[in-house]
């Protein structure tokens, strides 16, 4: 053929294309044939018949319509179009997806593939490099893969198939695939629960035997506020926000696969203890805000009805209630679940990097803090002199061309922009977000989108919290030092340009954990001798279910997310170790976990305004390993007994204000115990000025026959020393008590230090982190 034809032939069939949809695609259907019969398929599409062919998911959004079969027959059109016959498209099509959203899975060329991403209707085509069955990522990444031997935790403990997980948040949607209960057996006799009619929610249809149970309570705010703040929230079970479906998929969310966020993440999305049963107690609703006397309400059913575990992602910001004052209804309530054999896992707020600002920080609880997994989403900006940058973004729309890229020099951070600044208008724009809510970048989309703005680049550190980029506007967060070169480029540039990419899904190496510079860091304000955060877990860019607005999963970011992942690693345990108390459980989390990263075995970073080395109040123990949880060797017990007269008397609680909470009359002993012998997995001290002596009990739950050895590592200009050095289990000996003599080298006032102790017998490493501060009194001139 002529190659003058060809082009105006390839020029002719684009341009039609383009202006249609699939949904006018039937009538055109014959003029194609007849267009692609003249062409030599081969060469009009560049394609040669032994080029390799491989499978790839072409997703193209919410279904516009109802019509299954219409849907299936424009999937075919497209295959046929790009293919060149019916018979093609019919080899070369494996799942046309159909029901959650519009899309279908072939088997494409990479020329192929790049057509079909061309035309109008098409969000995304990714290949399909993800073979075996696998979550997007988090719970593979901490060693609980469905492809595990059996002897995983996983497997095991049968997915957590017999707990019952109650999740406080701002209710569920129960249609969502995450709560089918496909292969799930009876519910438990032990249930007690219902699901609680209301608004849009029909406990018929609504519950199975997944969610088991769903109540929500609002008379806590109708009494603040009366009945119109309803006005636009569901008076039931239902969820309006989406927070509570994505804790609670996170949680115990059954096997849901082809889900992703617009391509994105691609893979099945599934919680930690797949088995699980959930109960929902909604108690926040779609602003987000939770009233405290409807969060204890939740907790006393939750404990009525009977769960194992309870999820709760709320929390207060600081400064901190003390643990015995009502209103810190957490953890009011929350001892009474702990009393009654309940593990309660609580976020541990957002307001990192700053110390002091952890929350829900009463030793009862397990405090989770956010940490990243091993994926990324790299998205490449390529500058008019062909130089090319990559950031980070969850943009869900095309390729962009190219486009002038404009920075406000007047206006240089990102929440300086309004609707005034018409400047914009057809840019791209650059700016910087030095310090400030990461929030405020949504209304800056917003402004920009007002104006006609086309893009936007925003440098700040870090920049792994994608959220604020999840949209079909082009947003791309990059780092301070790539931001100055991009401003190099725009200010001395004759013509400066940018297009923008569309991102893709990176997993594994280069990519590292870190805790995420939101997530609230110790020390506890309001006990400082207690350590939180406890435990770690992945918090950042986690991909769950959601009301189905736009897509059924979404990603979010936020201590939220981690505290989840935890209470399904609790169900876990549960279900394989029932006797344990919620402080073995938390005892075998925090002396099992992770100091480096699980995969490249680097450190573990903390990120904030200047990156470290993680240390236990960024993350406690660590990162939470899951099949070290479930064979800890030895563990830190406690009781109701050990609360009370070992921490809540201590603290200098007076006898009243305990009585409250325990619900009991209680008096403390004349001679208070020492707060620092409060049998914590953790030591932390501080305020050391002379030699103290601190006692530890464990308990053996491996082998029988077991001898330990200790192994210490103190902080800086801090010695330790342990007695006995060895423990020695029998038959008869399950429990034995030791104690660790701690003093400083130093003569002036330190910050804190860290170190460990651990205790092996060769096959077990149970380490407990130690936080020590040296001060001495100033006295006054």
């Amino acid at each position: 053929m002529d190659i003058n034809l060809q082009q105006l032939c390839l020029c002719l069939t684009s341009h039609i294309y383009h202006i249609m949809s699939i949904s006018h695609f039937l009538q055109y259907k014959l003029a194609f044939t007849v267009l692609l019969l003249f062409l030599n398929l081969s060469d009009f599409l560049g394609i040669q018949a032994n080029t390799e062919s491989k499978v790839h998911i072409v997703y193209m959004g919410r279904r516009q319509h109802d019509d299954i079969e219409l849907i299936t027959s424009a999937h075919h059109q497209i295959l046929t179009f790009v293919l060149g016959s019916p018979e093609a498209a019919r080899d070369s099509i494996i799942y046309s997806y159909k029901h959650g959203f519009s899309g279908f899975a072939a088997r494409l060329t990479k020329s192929q593939a790049k057509k079909i991403a061309e035309l109008p209707d098409v969000v995304h085509v990714i290949p399909n490099h993800l073979y075996k069955l696998h979550t997007t990522r988090s719970w593979d990444y901490l060693g609980l893969s469905t492809s595990s031997p059996p002897t995983n935790l996983f497997h095991e403990a049968n997915m957590g198939d017999g707990v019952i997980i109650g999740v406080l948040d701002t209710g569920i949607w129960p249609e969502s695939e995450a709560f089918n209960d496909k292969g799930l057996g009876p519910i438990p006799s032990k249930w007690k629960g219902h699901c609680q009619s209301g608004t849009d929610f029909d406990p018929a249809k609504a519950c199975n035997k997944k969610l088991i149970g769903a109540k929500y309570f609002l008379k806590g705010f109708e009494a603040e506020l009366g009945r119109q703040f309803l006005k636009n929230e569901f008076a039931s079970p239902r969820d309006g926000n989406g927070h509570g479906t994505h804790t609670s998929s996170t949680a115990a969310g059954s096997f849901a696969p082809n889900a992703s966020y617009h391509g994105l993440a691609y893979g099945t999305v599934r919680g930690g203890a797949p088995k699980a049963r959930i109960a929902m107690y909604k108690v926040c609703w779609d602003s987000g805000v939770c009233n405290s006397a409807d969060i204890i309400k939740g907790i006393d059913e939750a404990i009525n009805d009977g769960v194992d575990v309870l999820s709760i992602s709320i929390g207060l910001t600081t400064p901190q209630y003390a643990d015995v004052d009502m209103r810190n209804g957490i953890a009011f309530a929350s001892y009474h679940a702990v009393g009654r054999g309940i593990t309660v896992v609580c976020s541990g707020g957002n307001e990192g990097p700053i110390a002091q600002t952890v929350d829900d920080t009463s030793p009862w609880i397990i405090t989770v803090a956010a940490s990243s997994i091993d994926r990324s989403f790299p998205t490449l900006i390529t500058l008019g002199n062909n130089r090319t940058f990559v950031g980070q973004s969850l943009y869900t729309g095309k390729e962009t061309n190219f486009i002038n890229i404009v920075y406000p020099e007047r206006k240089c951070y990102c929440d300086k922009l309004n609707a005034n600044d018409t400047w914009a208008t057809g840019n791209v724009v650059l700016c910087f977000l030095v310090q400030g809510d990461d929030l405020l970048l949504s209304t800056t989309q917003e402004v920009l989108q007002e104006v006609g703005g086309l893009g936007l680049i925003v440098a700040k550190n870090p920049t792994t919290d994608l959220n604020i980029y999840a949209s079909d506007f082009p947003s791309i967060g990059v780092s301070f030092d790539v931001g100055a070169q991009l401003l190099d480029y725009i200010r001395y540039a004759r013509k400066p340009q940018v297009k923008l990419s569309a991102p893709k899904t990176h997993v594994g190496i280069p990519v590292s954990t870190h805790i995420a510079s939101f997530s609230s860091r110790g020390p506890n304000s309001v006990a400082p001798a207690i350590l939180k955060p406890d435990i770690a877990a992945p918090g950042v860019n986690i991909l769950a279910a959601v009301p189905p607005e736009e897509t059924p999963y979404e990603f979010d970011s936020g201590t939220s997310m981690a505290a989840p992942h935890i209470s399904g690693i609790a169900a876990l345990l549960k279900s394989l170790h029932p006797h344990w108390s919620p402080a073995a459980i938390k005892s075998a989390l925090v002396t099992t976990a992770w100091q480096t990263d699980p995969h490249s075995g680097e450190p573990i970073i903390a990120k904030g305004n200047t990156d470290k080395i993680a240390d236990p109040f960024d993350f406690g123990g660590g990162l939470v390993n899951a099949n070290g949880a479930n064979d800890p060797g030895l563990v830190y017990d406690m009781g109701e007994s050990d609360y009370v007269f070992n921490y809540l008397c201590p603290m200098g609680y007076n006898t009243s204000a305990i009585s409250r909470i325990t619900n009991r009359f209680v008096t403390c002993a004349n001679k208070m115990p020492s707060i620092l012998d409060f049998n914590l997995p953790s030591l932390t001290i501080p305020s050391l000025k002379k030699t103290v002596t601190v006692k530890r009990t464990v308990t053996n739950v491996g082998p029988v026959n077991s001898q330990y050895k200790a192994i210490i590592e103190p902080p800086l200009g801090i010695t330790i020393k342990v007695m006995p050095e060895a423990l020695i289990f029998n038959s008869s000996i399950e429990k034995i008590s030791f104690t660790l003599t701690i003093s400083t080298t130093h003569k002036y006032n330190t910050g804190y230090n860290f170190g460990s102790l651990t205790w092996t017998d060769g096959v077990h490493r149970v380490r407990s982190p130690i936080s020590v501060r040296t001060e001495f009194p100033e006295l006054a001139g």
